[in-house]
């Protein structure tokens, strides 16, 4: 199947000296792995936190939720830079990145991996001591290798991307767990959105990766049916999405109006995100990926938590 589209300029894979101190490295890693894309998941934990303490949850708590979510999204993209080193640096978008291209050594982003692996585990572990509850440090373990194995996924099935989803689902669940002790539909229900608005926007971001991922034989939706349905299918796994969004305000006593305002701007925000990318045009996959989705990430988070906490 034949594919023309304008993509995103990308430079050449030339080798780049590696950084001379510690420091230099690790902000090179925190560059590569963008630490920053914790966003997408964080709010969506916060939320589930505020929801499971029933409005209040204890600062130490809160505390310990960001320093999780932080560390679980570096072992999880650490992992990811690890496993597909070679991948990347045959495909021209990410062969600049930090292992392919000789700014890191793997071990260094090993150590790092480890390092954070602790962190995260100690952390689970504070629940249990402070707050007497063992769930997060019992599901610890687990959550890592299921948050690190994206990178297989795509190595024999399309359904990498609603795996990835299901990965940052995790967060509202493990959130929820944390504070509460127990399941409830509520996070449920979290998490099936969280996971179709996720699988939708990676699908289209995969497909700047089309011709690579053919030539390499990686498994993504673009690749299997082409950019053209795999948009389609992307927008349909949004609407899905949209309907998780509706159902979590219909079902939680706690959401009302101001929720389902953000409800409202994620929906725009959405339709606005599946507009500006065509099969024939994807130069706008950085705007429609990174931007929007962060904002629809913060806008439902914050206007949740407003609204279960007032």
């Amino acid at each position: 199947m034949n594919q023309t589209v304008t993509s995103p300029n990308f430079a050449s894979s030339q080798p780049m000296p590696p950084p001379a101190s510690a420091g230099s490295k690790l902000a090179s890693l925190a560059r590569d792995i963008k630490v920053s894309h914790t966003i997408f998941a964080l709010p969506w934990a916060l939320l589930a936190t505020f929801l499971a303490a029933e409005g209040s949850p204890h600062a130490g708590q809160l505390i310990l939720i960001v320093l999780c979510m932080i560390t679980a999204r570096i072992v999880a993209m650490a992992a990811n830079r690890l496993l597909d080193a070679a991948l990347d640096a045959r495909n021209p978008r990410t062969a600049r990145r930090a292992i392919p291209s000789g700014q890191l050594s793997r071990g260094f982003v090993a150590f790092v991996l480890a390092l954070c692996a602790a962190a995260f585990i100690a952390a689970t572990a504070m629940f249990w001591v402070v707050y007497r509850n063992p769930w997060p440090l019992v599901c610890s373990v687990p959550v890592l290798a299921f948050v690190s194995a994206y990178p297989f996924l795509k190595r024999f099935t399309r359904l990498c991307h609603y795996y990835l989803g299901a990965a940052l689902a995790l967060a509202p669940v493990c959130a929820w767990v944390a504070i509460a002790g127990s399941l409830d539909w509520t996070p449920i229900i979290m998490a099936a959105a969280v996971l179709t608005w996720t699988a939708g926007f990676d699908i289209i971001y995969a497909c700047q990766d089309y011709a690579s991922d053919v030539e390499c034989g990686v498994f993504s939706v673009p690749a299997k049916v082409g950019i053209a349905k795999a948009l389609w299918i992307s927008r349909f796994t949004h609407l899905v999405c949209v309907a998780m969004f509706v159902l979590l305000g219909w079902q939680s006593a706690q959401l009302g109006a101001i929720y389902f305002v953000g409800v409202g701007i994620a929906v725009m925000l959405l339709v606005i995100e599946q507009s500006l990318v065509r099969a024939d045009d994807l130069s706008k996959v950085g705007l429609a990926f990174f931007t929007i989705n962060g904002v629809i990430s913060l806008v439902l988070g914050t206007l949740g938590i407003f609204d279960v906490y007032f």
